[in-house]
This record gives C-alpha cells, structure tokens and sequence, in this order.
C-alpha cells in the first residue's frame, strides 16, 4: 500500500520535529511513505470560524494533491476530522469515486487500527501522563468517551506499551478539555487558560514528567501555561515518543 504523509500546517511551522517523527515512525514499520510537495492548510480554521465557503479552494487542492494514495496519514486528530467531516460536504464528488474523507486516518488510528505492530524499536524511560484531545476522543475514537458506561480502552496506551521503559499514567479527569478548542481560545481567553492550567495540574498530580497526546495544538495550550507558571512538566507528542531512542 502507498502512503501519504499530510503535515498541517501548524505542525509544519510550529513543530516539524513532529512531522519528521511520523515520517519516521511509518517509515519503520515497513511503508512505502510519500511526502507531497505544496501542501497547505486543510481549512479547518476557516470553517471553525464560520467561512466555510472560503475554504472550499483548500479542500479541492487537497483533493487534487493526495489524489491516488491508499492511505493518507496525518499527526493531528482535528485536521483529519476536519477531512473526515467537512470535505463530502466541500467537495462532492460527482464521479462517485473515493474521496480524500474515505483515506485519511489520523497516526494513532491507522497504526493502531491497519497496521497492527507487535512490537516497535522505541525505548523511552521516562513517566509520561496521556493527554485525550475531544477531536481524538469523540470524533477519531482514540480512546472511550469516560461519559459512556463502557469498559475504557486507549489507542494511545495501547500504542506506548509497545514502548521500551516507558511509564504510562492518565489525569482523574482522563477525557476533560485542556481548553484550547481552536477558536475558543482566541475569543474566550480568560476560560481557555483557566481550564488549560487545571489540565496541566491534573496531569501533574500523576508524577509524570511529559504529557503526550496525538494533538500539537493541545499540547502547544498546556505547554504555554507550564511555561508560564514554570511548572515541572514537559508536553511530547505521541509520535517523538514512539520514535524515540532513551
């Protein structure tokens, strides 16, 4: 199977230790990964805040660009969601052919659900506390919705067990919002900081000494507040971990 490699766009400018992580992480597991060139953005922050229709051209580029892959593959579970939901609405496909919602999977998924490792060569000999982003949650199913009377079970967990050294721990409030949310943190600020600091505290009070999640967005909320507040915790997305050689 042919695999492509999408690196959002915030991930590309932010955090491109991220997107070489999951070129490397697929890259291990025996795929033949393509990374295509020109990528953009998915459109994602148009539509949350309410343009949608001036994200339509990012959709059909995205169409075009990732055309004839099996799979296609990214670091982040409110991009893919995004794909997932969005674009049969953005980009109807008249030829009734496969559109880009129906192959793109978000890292955590497609290794967990397609690939099904027994084992990774990773070694991480550190605590780290796992973060569960509400897109990862409620909409890409990486973890159980804490809400629903159903035995719980973690993609994440699953995935970090296959980890040499590492200690795997979750907040009490195991699927609680860090308050990021994308636009709502830019226009209620106040609330967003407010439940990011009680993210971070909650995670804290495990002993871990990293909070991984397969979203950089949350990641990057909770490592402003630790930042601020010069707390003694670290954020690592998933994919550095599963990759990682300590």
């Amino acid at each position: 199977m042919k695999i492509a490699l999408f690196i959002p766009c915030y991930i590309n400018a932010l955090y491109p230790q991220v997107g070489e992580a999951s070129y490397r992480l697929l890259r291990s597991l025996g795929l033949d990964v393509d990374y295509p060139l020109d990528q953009t953005c998915c459109g994602q922050p148009m539509a949350n805040a309410g343009y949608e229709r001036d994200a339509q051209p990012l959709a059909e580029r995205m169409e075009e660009l990732f055309a004839g892959y099996d799979y296609v593959v990214g670091p982040s579970a409110s991009c893919v969601s995004f794909v997932r939901e969005g674009y049969p609405r953005l980009v109807p496909h008249a030829d009734g052919g496969p559109c880009l919602a129906s192959r793109i999977y978000e890292i955590c998924e497609f290794v967990h659900d397609v690939v099904r490792p027994e084992r990774l060569d990773a070694s991480f000999h550190h605590k780290v506390s796992i973060h569960n982003s509400c897109h990862g949650v409620r909409l890409m199913g990486l973890s159980t919705p804490s809400e629903l009377n159903i035995p719980y079970r973690s993609k994440l967990r699953d995935l970090l067990a296959l980890v040499e050294g590492v200690e795997v721990f979750e907040p009490a409030r195991v699927d609680e919002c860090c308050g990021f949310g994308g636009m709502f943190a830019v226009e209620e600020k106040e609330v967003s900081v407010c439940m990011g600091h009680d993210k971070v505290r909650d995670h804290m009070s495990t002993g871990a000494e990293y909070i991984t999640g397969a979203d950089s967005s949350c990641l990057m909320h909770m490592q402003g507040v630790i930042d601020r507040e010069r707390l003694p915790i670290k954020t690592l997305h998933i994919v550095e971990i599963l990759t990682a050689r300590q």
